[in-house]
């Protein structure tokens, strides 16, 4: 398919198109998924059994792959695209803010090494979760914040970390948190040169950032106070 040009469905970019808006995409994957450069496992599967899987999108995934390939009991990674309506977006079409995708980091994690609830630690303490369809300078709905659940467990350990950093969030002085949680659909593996950007770009652009204010899980939710 040749350069395609979509017009955003507001000036700015930062609504979720529906449907009947967003680029047809197209049925093949973009990429061959090969090994983890860092981790040197497949990015794309078969992972060793009991290996458990989450997603997550915090902004720009360059800097966000990096943040979890370090964890001790990640067995592979992937960025890609999830969230949005377009099959097989290329990271152009994604750019448009019309195929309603997030950039997301897939996680596939030994559960007896890290726990989900450490891995929504890293998550939180990467970013700053009230700012809406951007982080920092990247602004869009790609760099909407957003965890995209597995199963009824994964939400609940989700929502309940979410309510248990806004308490914390609040007290030093940040708003509302803007993350969107919902069921994982399907994941898009972005284009090669995107995997692992950080270890074949030592010096590239690192957008994960976070608030400083750490967070609380695998807890209940702090009394207010």
């Amino acid at each position: 398919m040749g350069s395609l040009h979509f017009l955003r469905p507001d000036p700015a970019g930062l609504r979720v198109p529906t449907v009947t808006e967003a680029p047809p995409g197209r049925e093949a994957p973009i990429m061959v998924p090969g090994d983890h450069a860092v981790l040197g496992g497949p990015i794309d599967g078969p992972f060793p059994p009991g290996t458990a899987l989450a997603a997550f999108g915090l902004g720009c995934f360059w800097g966000a792959e990096k943040r979890f390939w370090q964890v001790p009991g990640v067995v592979s990674m992937a960025v890609g695209y999830a969230g949005g309506v377009t099959p097989n977006p290329t990271y152009p079409e994604v750019c448009t803010g019309m195929t309603g995708h997030a950039e997301v980091v897939r996680v596939a994690y030994d559960p007896s090494r890290v726990s989900y609830d450490d891995l929504l630690r890293i998550f939180w303490e990467s970013h700053d979760p009230t700012q809406g369809m951007r982080q920092g300078n990247d602004v869009g709905t790609q760099y909407r914040s957003t965890i995209l659940v597995a199963d009824d467990e994964q939400l609940r350990a989700a929502e309940a970390s979410r309510d248990a950093y806004q308490i914390r969030l609040r007290a030093a002085g940040y708003g509302a948190i803007t993350t969107e949680i919902r069921a994982a659909g399907a994941f898009y593996l972005a284009e090669d040169y995107h995997q692992q950007y950080l270890e074949k770009v030592p010096d590239g652009y690192d957008c994960a950032h976070g608030t400083g204010v750490s967070c609380p899980v695998g807890l209940a939710v702090p009394p207010a106070g």
